[in-house]
């Protein structure tokens, strides 16, 4: 008999508030000398559908949450995957030296007109409890909850403009038409939104992105979630957050989270459920975050494409790693210990936390077969530093995604200085500092302004 790992939990669903949030995203601060932003092209892949083993297990509910069981992860050795074809897929921050306050909504009402078309834009998130490895990829549904911070640096614009003459979807990303992968999964997810809308018109996308694609700094997270908030505007759905955070989910599952400004966490949904039901569990919501004053340096330490996809990744590593099922059940506990530290303001334990959680994951890559091993050199030469700068008596904790780029959690008056001790350690990186963002949003057709 297999071990199931210890279950998590997910609170029920948020509460609709209508009205439309406003934010206005602050600016970037840099340090001297380093770039300001990384351009690069949203050039996404597909997520094919996974068939897992039902999850058996329950879990009882923690303090604060609602009883929802979770999906249990299968033993790496004894699971079997059949793929199939892949499913179609605000608020106004605070100065910089606060988190903003949670987003309880980001409606999208429609436009009077939108063959003018619609624009919106989201921020990508980084991800300090992660997401790694799906339990459905078809509705991209994650095996554990996990929790992120929204940044206010490479945003991404996306416009949608519907077309009753177009006989099929165009599309462009950074002044480029789309193909391949890019089109398809982008014109899926439109089509998903025609069917819930009810609509036959094809769309016009035009998509601008600051995010390095590819590099482990969650360039589908803003994409989709610009998408989403633009594609559901157009075509007329009245969608809350927590619908919107579903769908752009069907996109990419990070960008669940970058429809919320601030820190969101995104929840697996509850275990044993298919289809409708499983769809309706699996959401992301804001979390609360008592006088933090987080600064987060980021070091793009290589902007070019992986190698290994996160898609296969991920598989490779739920499949065949060994410590998967151990770091499920710990990210779940990390999870807990998070919220716990966001609500008593303790950035300190926040930044722990982020850093053990990401080891750990990237400890499951290199435990699967054949092993996955995005870190590099420059990669352990930045930890090191960040282990000294703590020994220095600065706060500093470190965090990474599928890449060989470092995020570092920090005080933002600390921030400066972390940032130039990773630029001289690593004199070719790019360094920024980046602070809490804003929810994915409309922007004004005539002006520009967030509305």
């Amino acid at each position: 008999m297999r071990r199931e790992p210890t279950p998590t939990t997910a609170p029920g669903p948020t509460q609709t508030v209508p009205g439309l949030t406003q934010t206005v995203p602050g600016p970037a601060s840099t340090v001297p000398g380093t770039a300001e932003t990384v351009p690069g092209l949203t050039r996404t892949t597909a997520h094919p559908a996974k068939t897992l083993p039902d999850p058996v297990d329950t879990a009882p509910g923690r303090a604060g949450t609602a009883p929802h069981p979770a999906p249990s992860v299968p033993d790496p050795a004894q699971t079997a995957r059949a793929d199939a074809s892949p499913r179609p897929a605000g608020t106004r921050p605070r100065p910089a030296t606060a988190v903003p306050r949670p987003a309880r909504t980001v409606p999208v009402p429609p436009r009077a007109d939108a063959s003018a078309g619609v624009t919106a834009v989201a921020h990508p998130n980084i991800a300090l409890v992660k997401y790694w490895g799906k339990r459905d990829e078809g509705l991209i549904l994650p095996w554990t909850d996990s929790l992120s911070m929204t940044l206010d640096v490479f945003p991404t614009t996306t416009r949608v403009r519907l077309d009753a003459a177009a006989g099929r979807d165009e599309v462009t990303l950074d002044g480029v038409p789309a193909t391949g992968e890019a089109a398809r999964r982008v014109t899926a997810f439109l089509q998903l939104v025609r069917e819930r809308a009810g609509s036959t018109r094809r769309a016009v996308v035009d998509s601008r992105n600051t995010v390095p694609t590819g590099a482990g700094l969650a360039s589908s997270a803003s994409g989709f979630a610009a998408l989403a908030v633009a594609a559901a505007a157009a075509y007329g759905l009245e969608l809350d957050a927590t619908g919107l955070s579903r769908l752009a989910r069907r996109g990419s599952g990070s960008a669940s989270r970058s429809v919320f400004g601030g820190f969101a966490v995104w929840h697996a949904g509850p275990s044993g459920a298919t289809g409708a039901a499983a769809d309706a569990g699996s959401y992301a919501e804001p979390v609360p975050a008592a006088g933090l004053d987080p600064a987060l340096v980021v070091a793009v330490l290589d902007a070019g494409p992986k190698t290994v996809s996160s898609r296969e990744a991920m598989r490779r590593t739920v499949d065949t790693s060994p410590l998967y099922r151990p770091w499920a059940d710990s990210s779940r506990a990390d999870l807990a210990d998070m919220r716990a530290a966001l609500g008593r303001g303790d950035l300190e334990a926040v930044g722990e936390i982020a850093e053990r959680n990401a080891l750990g994951m990237h400890a499951t890559m290199l435990a699967a077969r054949p092993a996955v091993r995005y870190l590099s050199p420059a990669t352990v030469t930045v930890l090191d530093r960040v282990l000294q700068l703590r020994r220095e008596g600065i706060a500093a904790h470190a965090t990474m995604d599928a890449g060989p780029n470092v995020k570092v959690l920090c005080r933002r008056a600390d921030a400066r200085r972390v940032a130039a001790a990773l630029a001289e350690t690593v004199p070719s990186a790019r360094v920024l500092v980046a602070g809490p963002g804003p929810a994915a949003r409309l922007l004004d057709e005539t002006d520009g302004a967030a509305r």
